[in-house]
């Protein structure tokens, strides 16, 4: 989190980001990845290969896409017509050998540590996302920032701005 009162317009990935990251193990199965998201109380979360290295992120956005699809993988769905309830995601056997590889978004946006906020918001809203994954030069998550991020960046710089006026 911002450390420094930086001008607003000069803060970056590295002092919005939140370093603590949930992450998800490609092979873990679509279960244990709800548990842990909902556990941890976020709706998203980078998914990583053996290496550690970003290889999508799983979000609350996929499960719903998931779920609209008859609990079948958008890799090589058929898309049924099936009708879901948000409790019926998870309960049925067969669903417990979903992996989390056949429902994340692959190949997600992410950025580096000096990446501007002007930038990171631009990125956000080009491609319709709430959160940005920061990778080192490896490719392995360093953290995170969500739009709710750069919000409270803008309201901190709004209050110092009033309390000096």
């Amino acid at each position: 989190m911002m450390a420094t009162m930086k001008p607003f317009v000069s803060l970056c990935a590295d002092d919005l980001m939140s370093p603590d990251l949930i992450v998800i193990p490609e092979q873990m199965s679509l279960q244990g990845a709800a548990r842990m998201l909902s556990r941890a109380q976020v709706s998203g979360a980078p998914v990583v290969d053996g290496n550690n290295r970003c290889v999508g992120m799983l979000s609350a956005v996929d499960f719903l896409h998931w779920a609209e699809n008859g609990g079948k993988s958008m890799a090589n769905c058929e898309c049924s017509d099936t009708a879901w309830k948000p409790w019926q995601m998870l309960d049925k056997p067969e669903h417990a050998a979903t992996l989390v590889a056949d429902v994340m978004t692959r190949n997600p946006v992410t950025t580096s540590r000096r990446t501007t906020i002007g930038a990171l918001a631009r990125m956000m809203l080009d491609a319709h996302i709430h959160r940005i994954l920061v990778v080192d030069h490896d490719g392995k998550p360093v953290g995170i920032v969500s739009s709710t991020d750069i919000l409270a960046a803008l309201a901190r710089g709004e209050a110092t701005h009033a309390s000096l006026n």
